[in-house]
């Protein structure tokens, strides 16, 4: 793919901010934290992204006191090896992703406020508070103990974007476990490509799911999973096609394999216990598409997806505690392990599962009037689909909440910008990012104090070292190049699973440039 970092010289903007919200955005109250404590001042953005990747471990450490990070025990540096790889951040430090992201849930309007706002296809919705969901990770937690996961172990989903789903992901962060989640329209052989390379001790499934429409019953696949992966322990059965049903019961039985339904693993709701793990500690595995080969299962840690949820949501994106945030998104896309992280900025996530063309294209847009999104995030693919078929939600829906749009997956192009100022509205951030599941992060981003130009991406990350090189390695601005970054970031991947010596992870990003991650994307 082909992105271009905005430099303001093709055209003039589609979009400015007012002064109301660049003075309210978390980037410029970053700037005048800097300038409070390092008695910093920045002219412009690009001065303060270059100071971000000239002083890394002052950047991140200047993060970390922004945002209140919180450690069990502090850490004795925060970057001990400027290299790649082998940069080691925050060594001697402990903290919990989950417990992080669920600090809410001791506030006194925890009862009260949503976390989570639900709907799917079939017009079920769910809203659960901060104490709700913090409850529900409680108990699923203490289950998963019960059934023997300690810290290391791996939990894995065959679930889609549901209430479960993410509750299950927080448990298990909780035990200080490893996560890792694909789709239910995924085949037996692609689950199973990605599964048995880690060897989950623990499967949450779903026995089925609707799309279009249409009921698709996956009971029988998973009797396959279960099959095909003999480290498997125990599954949790969510009755989610059927409410309400017996599903667990139809997994073969073998020695040493429980099969518990998910009322069950809830019917405890309870405070949730943290396991304090390193900084480093794995969080979750996710996959490269595997379409050269098995997918690449991709290790990030705790506390680098943690920095880079709220770095990159916040300061990149604008996100406060006041929005309600929806990103369409499979859970087997990383997408939605980024939409997670949001709950660290004590944000209000929304989701949706089922076919978002599903009766009609407005099917998402309705949705964000409705709960008054303040956040959408969606695909090139899917504004495509809208521009194409005509459709104008501006004209359709009460939008007026809708601050931001968000964009991923592939370049947005120049009639795709022009297309979102005028029929969704003209006072809006367009966040077109770019980046991806290998780094647990994007490279090229937003920021709400910059104008937005057809076809271009606003800025480089703060403290990403994103440049464009040529043959030669060589860094070049107005030309097209290899995309690539030229310094370490807390997000990027521990490694692969299984590849002990590391050999495949370096082949991966660093044969080309050594010292520089190539991400195989290319860049002007």
């Amino acid at each position: 793919m082909t992105t271009r970092a905005s430099t303001g010289l093709h055209d003039k903007p589609l979009w400015r901010p007012d002064r109301a919200r660049t003075d309210a955005a978390p980037i410029t109250r970053f700037a005048a934290h800097l300038a409070d404590r390092q008695g910093l001042a920045f002219a412009n953005y690009e001065s303060m992204w270059r100071w971000s990747v000239d002083e890394l471990e002052l950047f991140w450490s200047e993060v970390i006191a922004f945002f209140d990070v919180r450690f069990e025990t502090p850490p004795r540096a925060v970057l001990s090896q400027r290299t790649m790889p082998g940069a080691r951040w925050f060594e001697g430090g402990t903290l919990n992703y989950a417990s992080q992201l669920l600090r809410r849930a001791d506030g006194a309007d925890a009862m009260m406020r949503p976390a989570l706002v639900f709907r799917n296809e079939t017009g079920v919705e769910l809203t659960t508070s901060w104490r709700e969901l913090a409850d529900l990770t409680g108990s699923v937690a203490e289950c998963l103990r019960r059934l023997g996961v300690a810290a290391g172990d791996r939990v894995v989903a065959y679930s889609p974007n549901i209430r479960e789903t993410a509750v299950a992901l927080l448990a298990t962060a909780a035990c200080g476990a490893i996560w890792s989640s694909c789709a239910p329209d995924l085949g037996a052989t692609s689950v199973l490509d990605r599964f048995r390379q880690i060897g989950p001790k623990v499967l949450f499934a779903v026995d089925g799911y609707r799309y279009g429409g249409k009921p698709f019953d996956r009971r029988g696949l998973v009797a396959e999973l279960v099959a095909q992966l003999p480290t498997l322990e125990a599954v949790v059965f969510i009755d989610y096609l059927e409410p309400n049903g017996q599903a667990h019961r139809v997994v073969p039985v073998r020695d040493g394999l429980r099969a518990i339904a998910w009322s069950e693993a809830i019917a405890t709701p309870q405070p949730p216990r943290f396991e304090a793990v390193a900084f480093e500690h794995p969080l979750w595995i996710v996959y490269s598409s595997g379409t050269t080969g098995m997918p690449k299962p991709i290790i990030h840690g705790h506390g680098g997806a943690l920095l880079e949820a709220m770095k990159g949501s916040a300061l990149h994106l604008g996100i406060t505690a006041d929005d309600r945030m929806m990103w369409f998104s499979s859970t087997s896309w990383i997408m939605w392990n980024l939409w997670i992280g949001n709950l660290a900025l004590g944000t209000t996530l929304i989701h949706y599962d089922g076919n978002p063309g599903y009766p009609d294209l407005g099917t998402l847009w309705r949705l964000a009037a409705d709960s008054r999104a303040t956040f959408f995030g969606t695909s090139p693919a899917f504004i495509a689909q809208c521009m194409k078929a005509g459709v104008s939600p501006r004209r359709s829906f009460d939008l007026a909440s809708l601050r931001t749009i968000g964009s991923t997956g592939s370049p947005l192009t120049d009639e795709a910008y022009r297309w979102v100022y005028a029929e969704v509205a003209d006072d809006l951030l367009l966040a077109s990012i770019s980046g991806g599941t290998d780094p647990g992060a994007a490279f090229l981003s937003a920021a709400p104090t910059l104008p937005v130009y057809a076809g271009e991406m606003q800025c480089r990350n703060l403290g990403a070292g994103i440049a464009a090189f040529d043959d030669d390695g060589k860094p070049v601005i107005g030309q097209v190049g290899e995309l690539v970054c030229t310094t370490p970031m807390p997000s990027m991947p521990l490694g692969f699973w299984g590849d002990d010596d590391g050999a495949r992870y370096r082949a991966s990003y660093f044969e080309t440039w050594p010292g520089v991650w190539r991400h195989g994307d290319w860049l002007e």
